[in-house]
C-alpha cells in the first residue's frame, strides 16, 4: 500500500478502529515516508501500543513485539541457541561413535538450532513486506540495552558471533513506546520521530468509545467519558486511560446498565481504577459528586 497523504493515514487507522488526531497521523505518515523509527511517549493506557497493532493490520504486515522489562539484554532480544536440542544432538553423535568435532560444531551452531527473538525476526525478509517492529515500554529496560538498540536501529543489522552479521534487506517499521517511568537517553530519541500521546478530549474519546464499543447507547457513552475525564482531574495514584474507558463501558454493557448511578460506579470501580487507595477515595459521596459534575459538563457542552 502506497501512503500518499496524512488523511489517508487517518482513514487507514480509523478503518482498523483506531481514532487519532491529525498531529498523530502526521508523525505516523512521516515515519512511514522517511523510514524513521517512531518514538511514542505518554501515560499508560492512552493507545500507544494500539497504534502499532492498527498499523500492522492496515498495511497487512506482520507485527513483531518486543516486550521490554528490567534486565532485558541483547541476547534475549536477538537470539538464543536451543541448548536442549544441541545436547541431544551431541549425545546422539557420541552414542553412534560417528562424532566429527568440526562437522558437529558447524551443525550445532547453524540455523536448525537458532531460536530467533524479535529483533532478529524483524531483520528477516518477509514476502508481505517489512514487518512492524513494536518495542514496547522501553523505559523498563536498562541503559546498556538502550545503547545496543541505538546501534541496531542505526544500521538495521545484528551480529551473531557464530554466524556473522545479518542485515535487514528492507528496514522494518519501528515503533517504540515509553510510559516515562524514567527518561530515555537523548541519543536514542534523536534517531526517531517523537510524539507525546496525550489523553483525548471529550469529543475524540466519545469517537473512540463508539468505535470500540458501538453497542453502547450515545447517552451512556457520554456519561462514561465525562465521568472518566472528571476522574482524571482528581489526585489519583494512577489515572484511568482510554483502555480503562473502553473496559468500563464493556463491563457496564455486560450488566445491562442504561445510565450511571453512584451505586453502579462503586460496584464497577475495579474496571477503571487499579489501586485500592484510589478506589477508596471514590466510595460514598465522592462518586455522586463526580457524577453530578460530569452530567453538568455534558449539559453545558
Amino acid at each position: 500500500m502506497q501512503i500518499s497523504s496524512i488523511d489517508q493515514v487517518q482513514k487507514m487507522l480509523s478503518d482498523e478502529g483506531y481514532v487519532c488526531g491529525r498531529d498523530l497521523a502526521t508523525v505516523v505518515f512521516l515515519s512511514l515516508r522517511l523510514g524513521r523509527p517512531l518514538f511514542l511517549e505518554g501515560e499508560a493506557g492512552v493507545g500507544k501500543t494500539e497504534i502499532a497493532k492498527a498499523l500492522s493490520a492496515a498495511l497487512g504486515r506482520r507485527l513483531i513485539r518486543l516486550q521490554c522489562y528490567e534486565g532485558l539484554d541483547a541476547s534475549s532480544a536477538v537470539y538464543e541457541w536451543n541448548f536442549a536440542a544441541q545436547m541431544i544432538a551431541i549425545r546422539t553423535a557420541e552414542a553412534s561413535g560417528t562424532a566429527d568435532r568440526s562437522a558437529l560444531n558447524t551443525e550445532l551452531f547453524g540455523p536448525d538450532y537458532l531460536v530467533e527473538r524479535p529483533l532478529l525476526q524483524a531483520m528477516r525478509e518477509d514476502p508481505a513486506g517489512p514487518p512492524v517492529l513494536l518495542i514496547d515500554e522501553l523505559d523498563r529496560t536498562d541503559e546498556p540495552f538502550e545503547a545496543f538498540l541505538l546501534e541496531a536501529l542505526s544500521d538495521f543489522q545484528v551480529t551473531i558471533p557464530e554466524i556473522g552479521t545479518i542485515k535487514a534487506p528492507e528496514p522494518p517499521i519501528v515503533i517504540l513506546t515509553s510510559n516515562r517511568t524514567r527518561e530515555v537517553h537523548d541519543a536514542l530519541k534523536r534517531r526517531c520521530l517523537y510524539h507525546w500521546v496525550d489523553y483525548p478530549n471529550f469529543e475524540r474519546e466519545i469517537e473512540i468509545l463508539q468505535s470500540r464499543a458501538p453497542e453502547a447507547a450515545k447517552a451512556l457513552s457520554k456519561e462514561i467519558v465525562a465521568f472518566v475525564q472528571q476522574l482524571r482531574t482528581e489526585d489519583l495514584f494512577k489515572k484511568p486511560g482510554v483502555a480503562e474507558t473502553i473496559d468500563w463501558a464493556k463491563c457496564l454493557l455486560a450488566l445491562d446498565v442504561l445510565t450511571l448511578s453512584p451505586e453502579v460506579i462503586s460496584d464497577t470501580l475495579g474496571a477503571i481504577l487499579k489501586y485500592q487507595d484510589d478506589i477508596a477515595k471514590l466510595h460514598g459521596s465522592e462518586a455522586k459528586r463526580l457524577l453530578d459534575q460530569a452530567r453538568a459538563d455534558i449539559d453545558s457542552a
